[in-house]
């Protein structure tokens, strides 16, 4: 998945040359995948979510941006999925291109999943549908700016699987690390440690979702396909690595303790990516196609 290119990005190799601090320090984000960085003068030397085989560096190699280059370059739409259910998506592209998920429910809302860009429209927009309770993210390529999130919304707490510790780039006490298999947020909202694409990868049910049969929010685990009746498991979606077939067992052992009709994922693909309806027999149905593929 390409990034998008931002004006005069800052590469590692160009801060070093210069061999100038910038005169503020800043939260560098990675141009390619949207982390964020600890506050700091220089650039990071490199990131470790894009080195990682699951992830790439650039063309270019290693470059940076800031917050506050983004929000004069992109801006974010909010748009209603469906009763409760917005998505937060980034105009162009920016990172990995995911989108973010604000779900409202009677104890708080939960922001699911996390996009790069936060500004003043953003938080605006966000307050009028009830601000964000609690946020939960499924895996460390979505983390980018999610403790710029938190503190805009008075400390939301941001629930993350102990598995995914090392690779959370900006430390903070707003970052809340479970063990286990399953947690419930705001009381009623199961967290499901299902594994595959990482070791601690979640996804989150909602059990209000598609009229009340039950959506089940997968991040990109199960990744919806262009065919919205399909879904597929990766442990390296641009490097095509595929998952082998004891974690694809266990990945449909996870979700099919679960109740769900629908499935949303995250990215837009045929202008939805979603599957609308019959969610669990997608799922059963691909992972046995998937199966049947890498086996033979």
């Amino acid at each position: 998945m390409a990034a998008t290119a931002f004006t005069s990005p800052i590469s590692s190799a160009s801060a070093k040359t210069a061999g100038e601090p910038a005169e503020e320090k800043t939260t560098f984000l990675c141009v390619t995948c949207g982390t964020q960085y600890p506050e700091s003068a220089q650039p990071p030397e490199h990131c470790p979510i894009c080195e990682d085989e699951r992830q790439y560096v650039g063309v270019n190699g290693q470059e940076w941006t800031t917050l506050e280059r983004i929000r004069s370059t992109h801006k974010n739409t909010i748009k209603q999925e469906e009763e409760n259910l917005h998505s937060i998506n980034t105009e162009p592209r920016l990172g990995i291109g995911q989108r973010a998920f604000l779900i409202q429910t009677p104890k708080g809302n939960v922001l699911w999943d996390c996009v790069g860009l936060i500004d003043d429209e953003t938080i605006a927009r966000i307050k009028e549908l009830g601000g964000i309770a609690e946020i939960a993210i499924s895996h460390p390529h979505y983390y980018t700016t999610m403790v710029e999130w938190s503190r805009a919304f008075g400390g939301a707490p941001i629930y993350i699987h102990e598995a995914e510790r090392p690779w959370v780039m900006r430390p903070d006490p707003c970052v809340h690390f479970w063990e286990g298999e399953r947690r419930m947020i705001l009381d009623h909202l199961p967290l499901v440690r299902t594994g595959g694409h990482f070791e601690g990868f979640q996804v989150l049910l909602w059990p209000e979702g598609a009229g009340g049969k039950g959506a089940l929010m997968a991040g990109d685990q199960p990744q919806v396909c262009m065919d919205p009746k399909q879904v597929s498991f990766m442990w390296s979606y641009p490097n095509f690595i595929p998952l082998n077939a004891p974690t694809i067992r266990h990945v449909l052992e996870c979700l099919e303790a679960l109740t769900f009709d629908r499935i949303y994922g995250a990215f837009v693909v045929r202008g939805k990516g979603v599957v609308p309806t019959h969610g669990k027999e997608v799922v059963r149905r691909s992972a046995e196609r998937y199966l049947k593929a890498i086996q033979g």
